[in-house]
Parts: C-alpha cells; sequence; structure tokens
C-alpha cells in the first residue's frame, strides 16, 4: 500500500511539474531534472512547456482565422467560414453590450482573448498520459534522457506564470486607457475622492487616504482576481483528470469506473473551458469600459 502511494504521488508530481530551463546554483543553465532542480532556478525559470503551447495554440487560432478570411465569400459560406463568422457575432454582441465608448481595439482583443485561452483550456481534453508519455519517449530515444526525467504540462492556463502574465497585458491596457481618457489628475481623482465625499474640504482631505486605500486594492485586485480565476479553475480540472487516470492502474473494474469518470467529466469540462474563457473576455471588456468612463 505503501508503494502504492508512493507511485501515485510522483505519478501526480510528474504531471504537474513543467518542463523548465533556468540556471542551477551552481551557476550553469540547464533543463530541470526534477521538481527541486526547477524550486531551485528560482523566478527567472523558464516553463519552456507553457510556452510552447501557448504558443501552437495561438498559430492554430491565427491558422484558422487568417484561412476563413482569405476564403471568405458572398455566396454559400464553408463550414469554417460559418464558425467563424458566429464567433464573431458572438464577440460583437458582447462589446456592444458591455463596452460603452469607441476603440476599435477592444473587438480584436476579445476576439484574441477569448479564441487564444479557449483553444489553451482545450488542451485539457487530451488524454493526460499521451503528450508526456510521447515526450519522454522521445527524450529517452534522440536524446537519451531519463523519461522520469522528462515533463510536459500541456496545458499552459494549469500554470500561474501564463494566466498572471495575460492578466497584467490587460491591466497595462486598463491603466493607459485611464491615464489617456482622464489625465494623471483625472485618475488620480478617481483614486482619492471616491466612494467617500464630503463638501467640507477638511473632512475630505480625511477622507483621502481611506479612499485611496479602497480605490487601490480594487485597482489591484482586477488582475489578481483575473489570474487565479482562471488558474484555480483549469488546475482543478487538471488535476481531477490526473486522479481519474490512477483507477487505471488499480484493476479492471476501476479502471472502467474511471473510463467512465473520465469520460463525464470530459463533457462537463467543456462547460468550464469554454466559461473560464468567456469570463477573461467578458472581464477584460469591463475593465477597459471602466478605463474609458469618468465617474
Amino acid at each position: 500500500m505503501s508503494s502504492e502511494t508512493v507511485s501515485s504521488t510522483n505519478y501526480i508530481q510528474h504531471h504537474l511539474t513543467n518542463w523548465t530551463y533556468g540556471q542551477f546554483p551552481d551557476g550553469h543553465w540547464g533543463f530541470a531534472h526534477s521538481a527541486a532542480d526547477a524550486k531551485s532556478m528560482g523566478f527567472m525559470a523558464i516553463h519552456v512547456d507553457t510556452m510552447l503551447w501557448s504558443v501552437l495554440t495561438g498559430l492554430v487560432f491565427l491558422f484558422f482565422f487568417r484561412k476563413a478570411a482569405k476564403s471568405a465569400t458572398a455566396g454559400i459560406p464553408s463550414g469554417l467560414q460559418n464558425f467563424v463568422e458566429m464567433i464573431f457575432e458572438f464577440i460583437d454582441t458582447s462589446v456592444r453590450g458591455s463596452f460603452t465608448a469607441k476603440n476599435d481595439l477592444v473587438a480584436p482583443l476579445a476576439l484574441t482573448v477569448f479564441a487564444w485561452i479557449f483553444l489553451m483550456n482545450l488542451m485539457d481534453l487530451v488524454p493526460v498520459d499521451w503528450i508526456p508519455h510521447f515526450a519522454g519517449w522521445v527524450g529517452a530515444t534522440f536524446f537519451g534522457a531519463d523519461p522520469h526525467h522528462v515533463y510536459m504540462k500541456v496545458v499552459p492556463s494549469t500554470d500561474p506564470n501564463a494566466t498572471i502574465g495575460m492578466a497584467f497585458s490587460v491591466f497595462f491596457l486598463v491603466l493607459y486607457y485611464s491615464f489617456k481618457n482622464k489625465g494623471i489628475g483625472g485618475f488620480t481623482a478617481e483614486l482619492t475622492l471616491m466612494p467617500f465625499q464630503s463638501s467640507n474640504k477638511v473632512v475630505q482631505a480625511l477622507f483621502i487616504p481611506i479612499n485611496f486605500l479602497l480605490e487601490f486594492v480594487s485597482l489591484i485586485a482586477k488582475p489578481i482576481s483575473l489570474a487565479l480565476r482562471l488558474f484555480g479553475n483549469m488546475y482543478a480540472g487538471e488535476m481531477i483528470f490526473i486522479l481519474i487516470a490512477i483507477m487505471f492502474s488499480a484493476g479492471w473494474a476501476l479502471g472502467t469506473l474511471g473510463g467512465f469518470l473520465q469520460l463525464g467529466w470530459a463533457i462537463f469540462h467543456i462547460l468550464i473551458i469554454t466559461l473560464q474563457a468567456f469570463i477573461f473576455m467578458t472581464l477584460t471588456i469591463v475593465y477597459l469600459d471602466m478605463a474609458h468612463s469618468e465617474h
């Protein structure tokens, strides 16, 4: 029983460890061979698998949407054109319903955010062992590496580095348009003169630090909530897939049950995948609308 526990623990840790490249404590650079190696590399380490799969899913998005745009026709549309037009109409409706100002960047940004995050999340439906086992085989066959030391996480949105990076990109746009549309004085006033107000100048001066604390916390919470909501939901979903996969090694009865659980969770997870992409997109639109609005 103890060996099974250790084996299950190692299995989970292996699937939750990123393929990491960075600087070892002794100064040389290379790929981590264990979770301890990855941790020792510190903040500047690069999660190669996160970069790889996020770029690949982004290229898939660009390829198919560019193909649909180049082959678009006013006559009978193809299936791809129908699909792309449906997404365009969905994004257009979302932007018109949540964004009250005029900015030609918002709709393309919303489309990119939704489609890109959806595709990254969609990687969670690939059986958890397929790509990691293939990566281990490639590492052992062509590079002589121990397959147990070859890591490959294929869902970029289960990496907080990816979700925080996307969230802060949106946050920087919010700050840019806040300063651009309201000016330094207007944005500063927004952070210091609300929600508590008074016609008495002395009382209003006393309210300024309280207002700033409340508004600053609200401002900083935007990228944090964006990042952690996406990461938390996708990480939990991936963990459930991994736990179910462990059942396949526990005999035919539990393996059969695990197969049904895997199928059921995958069907339900499609909703989570789509919903998380939609929420990230909607909040991006709402935050940019707030950056364009003067209170």
